[in-house]
C-alpha cells in the first residue's frame, strides 16, 4: 500500500535524485521550525538508502523543489511524511539494486548497499548510485512494492544524529529575518482597530516629519509605510498610529476573556456518543473547568519578504506549509498559484498558527503595488501578541456516574470554545481590503470513518476503560478574537480538565489517584508509562497533602490513538506555584531520534507549565490588550525545574508523533499536585496567586 503523501506526490523523482557532486538529494513538505522533523526523516532517507548522513543533501523548502505535504502540523510528520519518504527510498534502492545486478550479471539478492556503493559477497563492485544515475529514470510514479527495512536492519533510525538545523542557526545563515536582498525597502502596516473599522482620515505630514522619505501607501482600509531602512519604517508606523482617524473601531468587553463567557456567546452544538443515562441511584459528580485565550509567545514577532518582477511573485516565510502559502496568496493577490513561489526559512518557530503567515502576505500585497524592489515586513512583540491569532479559550463542563465501588461507568464532557483551527486559510490584513466580507463559519470536517473531527474534542474523553461516553460541544462563531490552532489543539487543556476531574473522582471515592487510574486500565502500555512514572516521581512517599508541599500525576493516549504519557509534577505552593520536579514517561513507539524526542518531550512540558501557571490573553477596546510581556508573563528560565524523561519501547511498533503527546498530562500533573499540596481544587488556569488565595479562603 502506498502512503497517502506519497499517493498524492507519487513521482519518484521529487523525493530522491543522485546529484554529480556524490550526495543524494532528497526532499520532503515537512517544514523544519525547530522541532528537528528535517533531521529525523533525513535519517529514514538515509538508512532506507543505506547512505550516510554526510551523503545526504535535504533540499531547502520551496515550491519549485519540494513534494506538497499540505500543513506541518498536529505531530504527524513522523507518521504521515516518514512512511513516505522511507517507501520512495525503498522503491529508488531497489530500482537500483536490479540495474546494478543487470549489469553485474546477477540476482538483485546477491548485493548490498553500503555507503551508496553496491558491494557483491561484501567486495566492491565499481558501481554506485552516482554511476547508475543516467541509466535509472526515477521520472516514475512509486508502485509501493519495494519493502521497507525491518527495524532491526535499520542502524541511523534510533540514533541521536546531530540535528541539521543547528549549525546554520548558530552561524546566522538560517533565519528569514537576516535575509537582505538587493534593493530590499522595509514595511510597517497599521493595522485597524477592529475588522470593522474604516479609515475616516490620515494625517501623511505628521508622517513625513517622522520619516521624511516614507511612502505612503493607502488602500482603503490597507495603510503602509515603506522606507529603505527598518528603523525609518518603525518610525513612520509610530508617528501613523497617531495620525490615523478610524471609523466603527470595535469596543470589547474585558470579561470575554474569561471562559464563562463562552457560555453565552453565539454557537452551534453537536452531541455524539452513547444516549444519555437512565435514571439509576449510581453516584453522579460534576465540576466545570476553565483554560483562557492563550498566546503562542514565540520567542521573536514574525517576518516575511515580497518580489513582484515580471508578472511572477516570490514570497520568503517561516510559516508551517509553502504550498498552503501559496494557496493563500494566491487568493487574495488574485495572482495564478502558478505564477507565485514560495520559500522557507526558518523563523522563530509557532507549535500551531501564530502571525507566521500573516508578514509574506502583508507584504506581497505592498509589493504587488510597488512592483521591482524587495518588501521586508517585521512584526513588532505588540503586533505579535495583538494580531496574531490565539488558542481559543475553553469552559469544560464534566459530569461523572460512579458505581458502588467508586469506578467510573458514564462520562459526559460538555465544552464550550471557538474553532480550534478557524483562521487557517486567512490572513489579518483581508478586513481591510476592499470587497471585504466577513468569514462564513467554517464547513464541518469529516474524518475517512465519517465522523465529524473537532479539535475541540481531542481527549474530551479519558484514556480509560468507561462503559458509556458521550461529548457534547458547542462551537462558537463569531469568535472575540481572532483564534486558531495552538499546539495540541483542545487535546492539552481536556486532558487537564480530565485529569484533574478524575482526581476528584478517586478523591470521592476514597482510593489512590494511582491505583485509580490503574484499575481503569489494561492496556499493557498505558499501564507501563503509568507505572513507570509512579516510580520515578516516588509516589509511594506521597504523603496526605495540605502542607504546602504536592506531588500530582497524569494520564493520556494522545488522541487517543497515539503515544502513551504519563507525567508526574512535584511543587510548594505559598503565595505562588513554585516547580520542583517534573517526570514524563512515554511510549510512542519507534523513535527515531532519542535526543529529538527528549527535546521535543521536554519542551512540551515547560511550554504546559508556563500555561498552567502564567498565561492568560487580556482583552478589551479594539481586541487584545496584553501585547508586552509585561503583560503576557510566560514561565522564566530560573523558573523551569529539573524534567526527567524515560523512552519506553523505543524500537517497537510504529512510530508515533511526539511534538504534542506531553503538554496535557504536565498540564493536569500540575493542577493535580497543587491541589493535593493546598487540599483545595483550583479548577481555572492559570493557577494564579489571586485564584490560589481564592481556593484557600473557599476552603
Amino acid at each position: 500500500m502506498i502512503p497517502p503523501m506519497l499517493a498524492a506526490n507519487p513521482r519518484l523523482d521529487r523525493w530522491v535524485r543522485f546529484e554529480a557532486d556524490g550526495r543524494a538529494r532528497v526532499a520532503f513538505g515537512r517544514m523544519e521550525y525547530g522541532q528537528g522533523i528535517g533531521t529525523s526523516l533525513a535519517q529514514m532517507a538515509a538508512d532506507e538508502l543505506d547512505v550516510s548522513m554526510a551523503q545526504l543533501h535535504v533540499v531547502a523548502a520551496a515550491t519549485s523543489e519540494i513534494p506538497d505535504e499540505g500543513l506541518t502540523v498536529g505531530s504527524m510528520s513522523t507518521e504521515m511524511s516518514g512512511p513516505a519518504i522511507r517507501t520512495a527510498c525503498a522503491e529508488v534502492r531497489a530500482l537500483f539494486i536490479a540495474a546494478a545486478a543487470g549489469k553485474l550479471g546477477c540476482a538483485p539478492d546477491e548485493l548490498e548497499v553500503r555507503d551508496g556503493a553496491f558491494l557483491k559477497s561484501g567486495k566492491p563492485t565499481g558501481l554506485d548510485y552516482w554511476a547508475l544515475a543516467d541509466e535509472v529514470d526515477l521520472a516514475r510514479e512509486a508502485t509501493g512494492e519495494a519493502a521497507m527495512k525491518s527495524v532491526d536492519q535499520m542502524t541511523l533510525v534510533g540514533q541521536s544524529e546531530p540535528r541539521l538545523d543547528l549549525p546554520p542557526k548558530l552561524f546566522g545563515a538560517a533565519f528569514l529575518h537576516d535575509i537582505v536582498l538587493p534593493g530590499m525597502r522595509h514595511a510597517r502596516v497599521l493595522r485597524q482597530p477592529g475588522p470593522t473599522a474604516r479609515l475616516a482620515g490620515l494625517d501623511e505630514a505628521a508622517i513625513r516629519r517622522a520619516a521624511p522619505d516614507v511612502d505612503i501607501l493607502i488602500d482603503h482600509a490597507f495603510v503602509a509605510l515603506i522606507c529603505d531602512t527598518e528603523a525609518a519604517a518603525a518610525r513612520a508606523h509610530a508617528a501613523a498610529e497617531g495620525a490615523a482617524r478610524w471609523e466603527g473601531a470595535r469596543e470589547l468587553d474585558p470579561a470575554l476573556a474569561e471562559p464563562a463567557s463562552l457560555k453565552d456567546l453565539p454557537h452551534e452544538t453537536f452531541e455524539a456518543g452513547a444516549p444519555a443515562p437512565e435514571a439509576s441511584n449510581r453516584r453522579r459528580v460534576t465540576a466545570t473547568y476553565g483554560k483562557p485565550y492563550l498566546a503562542h509567545g514565540s520567542m521573536g514577532p514574525s517576518a516575511g519578504i515580497a518580489r513582484f518582477e515580471n508578472g511572477g511573485l516570490t514570497i520568503w516565510t517561516h510559516n508551517q506549509g509553502v504550498y498552503p502559502m501559496r494557496a493563500l496568496a494566491a487568493r487574495i493577490t488574485g495572482l495564478d498559484a502558478a505564477a507565485i513561489e514560495v520559500i522557507h526559512a526558518q523563523g522563530p518557530g509557532c507549535y500551531g498558527h501564530n502571525g507566521a503567515d500573516d508578514p509574506p502576505i502583508d507584504a506581497a500585497l505592498i509589493a504587488i503595488r510597488r512592483p521591482g524592489a524587495p518588501i521586508r515586513v517585521q512584526w513588532r512583540r505588540e503586533d505579535e501578541f495583538g494580531w496574531a491569532p490565539v488558542g481559543t479559550a475553553m469552559a469544560m463542563e464534566l459530569t461523572a456516574e460512579l458505581d458502588a465501588s467508586g469506578r467510573l461507568v458514564d462520562y459526559t464532557a460538555e465544552i464550550w470554545n471557538t474553532a480550534h483551527t478557524g483562521a487557517r486559510g486567512t490572513a489579518v490584513v483581508e478586513s481591510a481590503l476592499d470587497g471585504y466580507v466577513s468569514p462564513r463559519a467554517a464547513p464541518q470536517r469529516l474524518m475517512p470513518d465519517g465522523a465529524r473531527f473537532s479539535g475541540g474534542l481531542l481527549n474530551a474523553i479519558p484514556s480509560y476503560e468507561i462503559d458509556a461516553t458521550r461529548t457534547v460541544e458547542h462551537v462558537i462563531f463569531p469568535p472575540p478574537v481572532r483564534t486558531s490552532s495552538l499546539r495540541s489543539l483542545g487535546g492539552a487543556p481536556n486532558t487537564f480538565a480530565g485529569e484533574s476531574f478524575i482526581d476528584e473522582l478517586a478523591q470521592a471515592s476514597g482510593q489512590d489517584p494511582l491505583a485509580y487510574r490503574l484499575a481503569m486500565t489494561s492496556e499493557p502500555r498505558g499501564r507501563a508509562v503509568l507505572e513507570e512514572v509512579a516510580q520515578m516521581c516516588g509516589w509511594a512517599r506521597r504523603g496526605t497533602g495540605g502542607d504546602g508541599r504536592g506531588l500530582g500525576l497524569a494520564y493520556d493516549r494522545h488522541r487517543n490513538r497515539g503515544g502513551f504519557v504519563a507525567c508526574a509534577a512535584e511543587v510548594e505552593v505559598d503565595a505562588e506555584v513554585r516547580l520542583v520536579r517534573l517526570w514524563c514517561a512515554a511510549d510512542a513507539g519507534l523513535i527515531i531520534n532519542p535526543d529529538g524526542a527528549r527535546n521535543q518531550i521536554e519542551g512540551g512540558m515547560i511550554m504546559a507549565a508556563s500555561w498552567t501557571l502564567k498565561e492568560q490573553v487580556k482583552l478589551g477596546g479594539a481586541g487584545i490588550t496584553s501585547t508586552t510581556w509585561d503583560d503576557y508573563p510566560i514561565l522564566r528560565f530560573d523558573e523551569v525545574p529539573p524534567v526527567e524523561i524515560r523512552l519506553l519501547n523505543t524500537r517497537a511498533h510504529r512510530p508515533q508523533g511526539i511534538g504534542e503527546i506531553s503538554q496535557g498530562p504536565t498540564m493536569g500533573a500540575i493542577a493535580n499536585a497543587v491541589a493535593h499540596a493546598l487540599g483545595a481544587r483550583i479548577r481555572d488556569l492559570p493557577l494564579t496567586r489571586d485564584r490560589i488565595a481564592a481556593a484557600l479562603l473557599a476552603g
